[in-house]
């Protein structure tokens, strides 16, 4: 029954982006009917081994329709009916406030009436929750809070793609679809009615990471500031676009994001660093450094997502128990396509960590041979886990951004054995200011060089004339091809066992 673990989450994941109509979704319940009857046939009667991966495979393809037919949200008839005009609205704050270079975003949800109405013509054939979600831009002016109610007016739009500075169209639709946004408010007039109108404890999270930052900000300067913020709590936003290109250009964006590869590297680090202890309380001091993170984040979905996708990895590494990683792995891609079908066809952070953690499971250990000339066991590591992860997801970002970076390899490698520390002199200057701002001056002093010496090896190689290049048109077949290549180099051997079975 194992064997068939990879069909069911292949299949049901190749057919969740392709339903949108109700034809499609009683199509999907025949199919499932049909491939439950071959299922039983081939099982109890013929026995044979290849007409139940079949249908299953037609079984799972089906549910994931189902899936994706039932999340599927359509936009509000009375929301509609307001694109364009300017509306005045009433909600409340459901997200952390998004700061940026130059606004603020909110995630502001409203109660829809008609939907609350049984009476209304134009709810029938509609369906959704009784809620709609509105991303506001917003100047500095207000202190908004998560949970706070407010009262907006403006002019009421809905969100459009873009070209990127690839030349690449970004499906900003779908990126917002995916949370359940389906309209803009850019500026609008807002009146600030209440605060505490959300969940407690998310609250509580929220206000502690605010005062956090607030005291190592006290402690280290612009811009070393924003670096650290991006790297132990992901806070990116505030950066200067020049910033943020030159990360992107060096192939150090990961590092500010919050993404289950570098969350590996810091709790593989801790790792090794009381490896001196048991291997159980060693794993049980990182996998406690991932909940930590992802409780300093707010514990949002992305930080969640990038903890589950870490602490796969790490079981992986400190114990060698691929397979039982690779299972785990397809287990918790299930369950979080399951709960939001969205984020597989439209979150790129999402496919990027799936990617990232197969490559540290499976790719890093055939790569680490190659630099067995490197002395220290941890820079090796370290080197190993590096190249592994940017070969392998290089194909799927030259697709999807067209970005190549020349100096992302000699980049991360300098940097990247920095991290660890630097992220504990962060902590330890956010949690001294806490107690006594005075207390954090000695370890943000610290910080503060090495987040200096970080940030001069990402201006220096950004600054070289040859560090990134765009290719506008990657072709999909191309990509195909080379990941059909990783998987028979990494899982050839297996499969070929499986076939002659």
């Amino acid at each position: 029954m194992r064997s068939f673990v990879p069909t069911l989450r292949l299949s049901s994941e190749v057919g969740i982006p392709t339903s949108s109509s109700v034809g499609i979704f009683y199509l999907a319940i025949l199919f499932a009917l049909i491939s439950f009857f071959l299922i039983l046939f081939f099982g109890i009667i013929s026995k044979n081994k290849w007409g139940i991966i079949a249908g299953i495979f037609i079984l799972a393809f089906s549910l994931g329709i189902l899936r994706f037919h039932i999340a599927d949200k359509l936009p509000s008839a009375f929301f509609e009916s307001q694109v364009g005009k300017t509306a005045n609205f009433s909600g409340i704050i459901i997200d952390e406030p998004d700061k940026r270079e130059n606004n603020i975003k909110l995630t502001v949800e409203i109660k829809d009436p008609l939907r609350h109405s049984d009476t209304s013509p134009l709810v029938r054939g509609r369906k959704g929750g009784g809620e709609t979600r509105i991303l506001v831009s917003a100047n500095f002016d207000e202190d908004f809070k998560y949970g706070g109610k407010i009262n907006f007016s403006g002019k009421l739009l809905k969100p459009e793609n873009f070209y990127t500075d690839t030349g690449k169209v970004f499906d900003y639709i779908n990126y917002l679809r995916k949370d359940g946004i389906f309209y803009m408010m850019n500026y609008p007039q807002i009146e600030i009615v209440s605060n505490g109108n959300g969940n407690k404890i998310k609250s509580v999270l929220f206000s502690i990471k605010e005062k956090f930052l607030e005291k190592m900000n006290f402690a280290i300067p612009e811009p070393e500031s924003l670096l650290m913020g991006g790297l132990i709590l992901g806070e990116k936003s505030s950066f200067s676009q020049a910033m943020r290109q030159s990360f992107v250009d060096t192939g150090t964006i990961h590092i500010v994001a919050l993404s289950g590869y570098n969350v590996t590297i810091v709790a593989e680090w801790i790792m090794k660093i009381f490896s001196f202890l048991p291997r159980n309380f060693s794993l049980g001091l990182g996998i406690f450094a991932i909940f930590l993170f992802v409780l300093m984040t707010g514990a949002n979905s992305t930080a969640v997502r990038a903890g589950i996708m870490a602490v796969l990895a790490l079981f992986a590494r400190a114990t060698g128990r691929n397979y039982d990683a690779a299972r785990a792995l397809v287990l918790a891609g299930v369950i979080m396509v399951f709960f939001n079908p969205f984020v597989l066809g439209y979150d790129v952070s999402f496919q990027l960590s799936f990617l990232a953690v197969i490559a540290v499971i499976f790719f890093a250990p055939k790569v680490e041979k190659y630099f067995m000339w490197i002395k220290w066991r941890w820079l090796r590591d370290i080197v190993a886990v590096t190249c592994a992860v940017y070969i392998f997801v290089l194909p799927f970002i030259l697709y999807k951004m067209g970005n190549l970076s020349l100096v992302a390899l000699p980049a991360n490698i300098l940097i990247l054995p920095f991290i660890p520390l630097t992220m504990l002199f962060g902590f330890l200057t956010g949690f001294a200011g806490l107690i006594l701002p005075i207390f954090a001056i000695p370890a943000g002093w610290v910080s503060y060089l090495l987040l200096h010496y970080e940030l001069a090896i990402v201006g220096f190689f950004s600054h070289l004339p040859f560090a990134s290049f765009y290719i506008p048109n990657f072709p999909l077949i191309i990509t195909l091809l080379i990941y059909a290549y990783f998987v028979y180099r990494l899982f050839g051997s297996s499969i070929k066992k499986f076939f002659i079975l």
